[in-house]
This record gives C-alpha cells, structure tokens and sequence, in this order.
C-alpha cells in the first residue's frame, strides 16, 4: 500500500474509490431484489411472500457470515481476498441467473451475502489505512457512499432493466461488473512489501474494548431506527400523504440523495469531532421522526422530512464504522466485519418491529414511531463513548512486521497511528475525551 504520506493533503487515495465501486455493486444486488420479487416467483413457481425470502438469507448470510470469512480469510493477502470475493460474488450471480430452482437460487444468494461480507470487512480496512488516521470517517463515507449510491441509482436501474430482460438480466450485468471491478481492483491494490502475520487470536483480544460494543450499539440502533421507517414509507406516502403511487420512487431517489449526503458530511465532519457530529446528527434525526407522525400527513412535509431523516440518519454511519477500527487497535478485520453484521442486525430487527407498529392501532406512523424511539436510544451508546474519550486503542500483539520505522509503515494492519491532540482525542489514557 502507498504509504499514506504520499497523498496529497485533503484529497483521497484512488484506492478508496476504487473500493467505494465495489460496495456500489454489493449494495446494488442486496436491494435490487425488492424491485424483481414479482417476476422471479413468476419464474420460479414461488409465491412472492416465498420469493422474499431471497432477501432474507442475503440478510442472515450478511450477519453470520461477515465475521466468520474474515475470520476465514485473515491469513490471505488482503488484495487477494477482495479479488476472491468478487469472482465468487460474480459465480454467484452467474449461477442463479442459469437456474431454474428456487432452491439454487436462494443458496447462490447466501454465498453471494458471504462473500460480499468479507469485501466489506478487508475493504474498510484498507480504505482507512490508505487514507490515514485524518481522514478515515472519510474513507469510509466514501465506501458507503458506494452503498448509497447504489439505492439512488443501480436499483432503480436494475428493477428498470429486470422490468424488460427478466430479473436474470440484472444478475448477468452484475456478474459481468463484479468480473471488470476484481481485474480493476487486482490492478490498483497493491500488496504491501512484507505481508503481517495475523493473528485469530488478537482479533477476538481486540473485542475486550469496551468502547467498541458501544459504537457497535449505536450502529444497530441508528440503522434500526433509520430502515424502521423506511421499510414501510410507501404505504405512509400513498395513504397518509396521498402521494400517487407513481411517484414514490422520486421519494426514494429524494432519500438517497439525502442518505449520499449524510454519510458525505458525516464523513468530513467526524475526522475532525466524531462525538460533536454523532450526537448532534442522532437527536436531530429523532426529532424528524418525531416529526413525521404529526406531520406527515401533507405530502410536502412528508417528503421533506423523509430528506431530513436520511441526511441526519446516515451523517452517522461513517463515524461510527471509524470509531469500530479505531478501538480495534491492531486487529481491525474482524471489528469491522461485526459492524457490517450489525448494521444488518438493525435492519432487521428494526423492519421486524416496524412491522408489529404497523399492524398495531398505531397504523401508518406506528414505524416511525418505532424508528424515532430506537434514534432517540443511539443517543445512550454515543454518549457513553463521549464519557469515555475516543482515543485508540492501545497496541496489542497483534502482527508481527517488518522492522521498518513506525512513520514509514504503511501497511493496512496498522490502520491507526497516534492521532494530534484534540478536544475529542484526548493525549493522555485516562484524561476523558469527546465532549460535545
């Protein structure tokens, strides 16, 4: 990896956006689905309560399976590892897109969410190690900002093009991607000189950190909150807000504009004042959704706060994903594939709950409700974590190598050095820092 210095100042390594590519397409294939459900249980011989259970397994292999294939990849180059993914998440699609079985199907779908688990987890490390300490909410943004992307524009495209092809079409365009991004990706990741030795065992001493259960908290919660609500918007804008249904889509092309904003601004403010800019970003994102019950009965306040509700709610996600590998230390892999898994988590735990206000008395604005209640419960692991300070974690035995001075190592697995003293990144252990 270029040592991190040769950057210039401000601007991004082209690595992180060649990784921010990849994540556009995994985020494409994970929602896709929603948009083709009644033409693959056509095909398929399936009901489309049936038919949605391709979601489902993408989910639970997402949440299982990030942490065990990085677990399973630890000692593998990380350039291989992310070019392994991409093959197998293109095999993936090449082989449901020739099956007939629904069966088959689902379990290409399952090694497809495991394989994009462990892309996600090897790929945020080596976008913050490229990008440096300074700017890795940043980097990070930019990855999920791949994701974000992906709902405003590879969805739509790919329910568009499924609409016209059939739902294989899809799966063949990103079979063929994911094909040219492991060639691009295999091109431009260079591995580092002497490749450090991993250990298994200093990734789960890395989970003794306190501080990384609570950002893992905040990000259930936060996109708990966030997908609660989005889960079930378009009977609340159809019914509620008498916005024609044709028109729901702009709607969710205006929330992905709002969420590729939030996780943008997130990203630049939290390198600077991460607690500052989560606690600030969740109570604004619960008052919205407080908002929305009252308000969301006129069709022009509903869509404005549906915008505000995704810039507020993902401002977060970038910094807390950072916060993960800043209190990983040394042993980031497995740290940052739990918060892939927890994200998930929210989004189904969230939905499933949304789901229950929906059908309750509470009606339409029973999900945001329940989106409000688990924002406003971020707030609880946020400031815990200003409580305690920021600072990273203090090096473990976790790698062993190259005997190269510490300001010219630049290899992914030491993803934090000694950030400058700031309000939120305290100098000393055991001065408390990140107060807002």
């Amino acid at each position: 990896m270029p040592p991190v210095a040769s950057t210039p100042t401000g601007k991004l390594p082209f690595v992180v956006w060649v990784l921010a590519a990849g994540t556009f397409l995994m985020g494409t294939t994970e929602f896709v689905i929603a948009g083709l459900l009644p033409e693959i249980a056509g095909d398929l011989d399936v009901s489309v309560s049936h038919a949605g259970l391709l979601i489902t397994a993408f989910a639970v292999g997402m949440i299982v399976g990030g942490p065990v294939m990085a677990l399973a990849t630890l000692r593998l180059p990380q350039r291989l590892t992310l070019v392994l993914a991409l093959a197998v998440f293109a095999l993936g699609h090449v082989v449901a897109a020739l099956s007939s079985s629904f069966t088959v199907v689902l379990a290409a779908r399952v090694v497809t969410a495991l394989a994009t688990g462990a892309f996600w987890a090897v790929g945020f490390v080596i976008a913050t190690a490229a990008a440096g300490p300074a700017r890795a909410s940043r980097a990070v943004g930019v990855m999920m900002g791949g994701l974000t992307l992906a709902n405003v524009v590879g969805v739509p495209i790919g329910s568009f093009v499924g609409q016209h092809t059939g739902w294989r079409g899809p799966f063949w365009a990103l079979a063929v991607l994911a094909a040219l991004a492991a060639a691009v990706i295999g091109r431009f990741i260079p591995t580092a000189e002497k490749r450090a030795e991993m250990s298994v065992r200093a990734e789960f001493r890395a989970l003794r950190q306190g501080r990384l259960w609570l950002a893992l908290s905040a990000a259930v919660l936060i996109m708990g909150g966030i997908m609660a609500t989005y889960t079930y918007i378009a009977p609340l804008l159809t019914d509620r807000a008498g916005i024609p249904a044709g028109i729901v889509p702009l709607v969710l092309i205006a929330f992905g504009i709002g969420a590729l904003g939030g996780t943008a601004v997130g990203g630049r403010l939290g390198d600077r004042r991460p607690m500052t800019t989560t606690i600030t970003a969740a109570a604004a994102a619960a008052l919205v959704l407080l908002l929305l019950i009252p308000l969301s009965d006129g069709p022009v306040t509903a869509v404005a706060l549906i915008f505000l509700m995704a810039l507020t709610g993902f401002s977060l996600n970038p910094v807390v994903t950072s916060l993960v590998m800043r209190f990983a230390g040394d042993a980031p892999t497995l740290a940052s594939a739990l918060t892939t898994s927890a994200y998930n988590t929210g989004v189904a735990v969230g939905s499933a709950l949304a789901g229950r206000a929906l059908a309750s008395s509470l009606g339409l604005t029973g999900p945001a409700l329940v989106g409000a209640v688990f924002t406003a419960l971020t707030l609880l692991p946020l400031i815990a974590l200003a409580i305690r300070g920021t600072r990273p974690a203090p090096r473990t035995v976790a790698q062993r190598t190259c005997p190269a001075p510490r300001e010219h190592q630049s290899s992914p697995g030491h993803l934090w050095q000694r950030p400058p003293s700031s309000p939120e990144t305290p100098a000393h252990p055991h001065t408390p820092g990140g107060h807002s």
